[in-house]
């Protein structure tokens, strides 16, 4: 390795004055590498001058009130991750109950931060979701009292408007213990019964609700507190408490029914189980609309394993991979054919995907398999069929048979071109021209392109049809 290459070994050999001037030059005007200099500097000092300086840059943060657009938005998170690794690796090893107070306060600057920044691609949100894991973490290490402690927790979680807490029982389960977990069922069921207070009243009223202030807030206290008690009931592992948050209908609902199941499978209650995951199945089989709940599912495989229900387990891995060309399902299927019987099968289901009615899905499928060579087949036979507007689809798959299958690669893109200038799809001509650019690319490896037009004959028939589109010529001429 060069002794210029960019590495911790080759600079360590510039020596301490040498990197010291660089870090200087480094941080000029850079207000974030500036702090996390600081930091460094304070951990030389010791925990405590890290925790000071950490509480100085919270108050900093909670007092600013501009707007983060998205594309400061990466800076911000990139200073949070910073904290926490601080807080983990500067803090946490050497005092828990420090590392605590400290990641909860990063969970209390959630408010603040949400209410100047968009936060629609989760970025803040994952910040938080890694605090949370943290506490997780240190909490077998803490030394507080359990009761003030679940006092603390409930009253953080009532007032959380932006689900900034969720998950901090299950984190702290083990620091609460069975009296603190039970001193925070009692307390729940308190508030949730209490009347509403003047301060609880007033986030409701002005919005022009169809309900009265009293009426949303005792909702929403009913809300919070059946998350409370399943959390409760999942940190003491009460599987009857948590089922009991739910009524027979709810107990029907997809999600509802493999979260419940799941729990019962768990502890080897099999039969009640089974039992929840058949009805919401019925359940679901009887809406207009079936959705296809993965997880519910996924449970009820489980139960007919468990009960050594295997033929009917086979049945319905194989109507589920006929419905919906499951790969999962049709690898489970396999696994449960004695030798060689698995090969008959295979090809049996093989040639169930290349008839599927659903050209995408067939696609999809075998390319994923792998069985590239019946996916070839699939293109070629059913061309005039393809979906050019399934974008991701077919260059998924037209990049993964480009190698040894260039003609379907090449009514896949010609599929995608066509679409993208027959509907005038301007925002995606750069991608059409990428298309056709990899057509002509393959364009030599293809020997006979049988009753398809060769490349120069589909150009020429484009410029015929599309010649007075020049916002992608233009990029195809480039």
């Amino acid at each position: 390795m060069s002794k210029k290459t960019l590495n911790k070994a080759n600079l360590e050999k510039l020596g301490a004055e040498t990197l010291a001037q660089l870090v200087m030059q480094l941080v000029q005007g850079n207000a974030a590498l500036q702090r996390r200099a600081r930091m460094a500097l304070s951990a030389a000092q010791g925990p405590k001058e890290v925790a000071a300086d950490l509480r100085k840059r919270f108050a900093s943060l909670r007092r600013a009130t501009s707007f983060v657009d998205w594309r400061k938005q990466k800076a911000l998170v990139k200073d949070l991750e910073g904290l926490l690794a601080i807080i983990e690796n500067t803090i946490a090893p050497h005092d828990a109950n420090e590392a605590f107070e400290l990641l909860w306060a990063v969970l209390q600057l959630a408010p603040s931060i949400y209410e100047r920044t968009d936060d629609s691609n989760g970025a803040v949100d994952g910040v938080m979701k890694d605090a949370i894991d943290l506490i997780a973490e240190v909490s077998p290490s803490l030394s507080k009292d359990r009761t003030a402690l679940a006092e603390r927790i409930l009253d953080a979680v009532a007032e959380a408007g932006y689900g900034e807490f969720d998950g901090i029982i299950p984190a702290t389960a083990e620091a609460l213990g069975q009296d603190g977990l039970e001193h925070l069922k009692q307390i729940t069921q308190a508030w949730a019964d209490a009347a509403p207070t003047e301060h609880e009243l007033e986030q409701y009223r002005g919005y022009g609700l169809m309900s009265s202030a009293e009426d949303s807030v005792q909702r929403n206290k009913q809300l919070t507190q059946s998350i409370i008690l399943a959390d409760i009931a999942d940190a003491q592992g009460d599987v009857d408490a948590y089922m009991a948050r739910y009524s027979d209908e709810q107990l029907t609902y997809g999600t509802i029914a493999a979260q419940v199941a799941r729990r019962l499978l768990d502890v080897g209650r099999i039969d009640e189980a089974f039992k929840i995951v058949t009805r919401a199945r019925a359940a679901e089989d009887n809406t207009p609309f079936r959705i296809c709940h993965r997880e519910l599912n996924t449970i009820y495989e489980d139960c007919l394993e468990q009960q050594g229900k295997i033929a009917d387990l086979k049945a319905h891995l194989w109507a589920r991979f006929e419905q919906t060309l499951s790969a999962l399902c049709l690898r489970k299927y396999l696994k449960l054919l004695p030798d060689f019987d698995d090969i008959e099968a295979e090809a049996t289901a093989l040639d169930f995907a290349e008839n599927y009615p659903h050209l995408g899905a067939a696609i999809s499928f075998l390319v994923d398999w792998p069985s590239h060579q019946r996916a070839a087949k699939v293109v070629v036979a059913r061309a005039e069929k393809l979906n050019g507007n399934s974008y991701h689809t077919l260059t998924m798959a037209a990049d993964a048979l480009e190698s040894e299958h260039p003609l379907p690669a090449t009514l896949m893109r010609r599929a995608m071109v066509l679409d993208t200038l027959t509907g005038g799809k301007s925002k995606r001509y750069r991608y059409a021209a990428r298309h056709l650019a990899e057509c002509h690319a393959c364009d030599p490896a293809i020997t006979d392109y049988g009753d398809f037009p060769s490349h120069t004959q589909f150009v020429e028939g484009l410029k015929q049809d599309h010649g007075r589109k020049h916002g992608f010529w233009r990029l195809v001429d480039r």
